[in-house]
């Protein structure tokens, strides 16, 4: 053996050896380890808000569900454009993925009109605070995150969606 094959196999075994030193651990990319963060990958920031019916809704309670997470106005005009939208794909998902709708900053006597005018039937959540809308670093709206089943937030979508972008959404969840 010439002293080039014997400098290749140091080589390769240095190398197969730095690889195996500096692989990630198993452990590093598991989601239930991971805190919560409004980020894709992670489990979504868990909240309570009451619905504009006066149901109180926590987002952990709801494991075991999809859920849209769409934060909206009455005053934002692609919030408005996006709503039949988004009744239609609730109506049309309903048993299967959940909508929810996070209004933020209204009160009920503005919210409530725009509801009934619109014909929304999915659950209307007050955010009266922005506590939430803060809680999910919220910079615009419309905003909307996809949480799959086990809580973890799998899609993320900033400004107006259609039933086509809703329905793609939700197919990263199921």
């Amino acid at each position: 053996m010439n002293r080039w094959h014997i400098v290749f196999l140091a080589i390769l075994i240095a190398g197969g050896g730095w690889v195996w030193l500096s692989q990630v651990p198993a452990t590093a990319n598991d989601e239930a380890e991971r805190s919560p963060q409004p980020a894709v990958g992670y489990p979504a920031p868990d909240f309570t808000l009451t619905a504009l019916d006066g149901e109180t809704y926590t987002l952990s309670e709801l494991r075991g569900t999809p859920v849209v997470l769409n934060f909206w106005a009455t005053w934002c005009d692609p919030c408005r454009r996006e709503m039949p939208a988004l009744q239609a794909t609730a109506e049309q998902y309903a048993g299967r993925a959940l909508i929810l709708g996070v209004d933020q900053g209204e009160p009920e006597h503005i919210v409530a009109p725009f509801v009934e005018e619109y014909g929304v039937t999915f659950p209307i959540l007050m955010d009266t605070n922005l506590a939430v809308g803060n809680l999910y670093n919220l910079r615009g709206m419309p905003t909307t995150y996809f949480i799959d089943a086990g809580g973890v937030i799998r899609h993320l979508w900033a400004g107006e969606m259609n039933r086509i972008t809703l329905a793609e959404g939700i197919e990263k969840i199921r």
